[in-house]
């Protein structure tokens, strides 16, 4: 039942928020939530463990932030059961995806995920950000759920690239946390993310170097 019930708000929400993905999308999507259901038993990985509010809260969140993913190459930080980062890397297979956390347990689980879905577009790194050291800098980070604005961007400025951007979602906008941003960063855009079923306020902030608004 639950499956059949997946199916039906994934292809409705799918429609409501213009986007088109193919039966294969579609089927990883739903595999993948029944791995992070499984899984967050034992490891907690989520908050939610209404199965009537995943698709929504879990996949169509993840999904709302697709037309501002314009990197060929996204870190996620902090990126726990995988949220945004695998419904994205699922949605873009022709983008590449680092999935970034400290907790071993979730990087396990984001390994299990690459596996049995045979996500070959992502990488999973078990590591703090501020010991991160990648080849070159990203072009785009995004965060879910993971800290507030100024310690995203004290912690993980450095993996950015100059004229980088991160792509935060939040709840409510975070007036305090806009307030907060350390001096060298603002936002560049804020947007209010249409999200089916969700029955609360969600947001995307754009941040950026303010050496970058000339």
């Amino acid at each position: 039942m639950t499956n059949a019930l997946w199916q039906g708000q994934l292809r409705d929400g799918l429609t409501t928020m213009n986007l088109s993905l193919n039966d294969d999308q579609q089927h990883k999507l739903l595999a993948f939530l029944g791995l992070l259901n499984k899984w967050n038993r034992a490891y907690n990985l989520t908050a939610v463990r209404d199965e009537r509010e995943m698709v929504s809260r879990q996949l169509l969140d993840s999904l709302s932030i697709l037309p501002w993913v314009t990197t060929e190459h996204l870190l996620d930080v902090g990126a726990g059961g995988g949220l945004p980062g695998i419904p994205l890397a699922i949605a873009l297979p022709g983008k590449r995806f680092t999935l970034l956390d400290s907790n071993g347990k979730k990087t396990r689980f984001l390994n299990q995920c690459v596996l049995e879905l045979g996500l070959d577009n992502v990488e999973v790194v078990h590591g703090r950000a501020e010991d991160c050291r990648p080849a070159q800098p990203f072009t785009q980070i995004s965060s879910r759920a993971f800290t507030a604005l100024d310690n995203l961007v004290r912690w993980c400025g450095d993996l950015l690239a100059f004229e980088g951007e991160f792509l935060a979602m939040k709840g409510q906008f975070p007036d305090d946390e806009v307030a907060a941003l350390p001096t060298g960063w603002r936002i560049t855009s804020s947007h209010a993310l249409a999200v089916p079923g969700a029955g609360a306020e969600r947001h995307l902030l754009v941040l950026g170097r303010a050496e970058n608004s000339q």
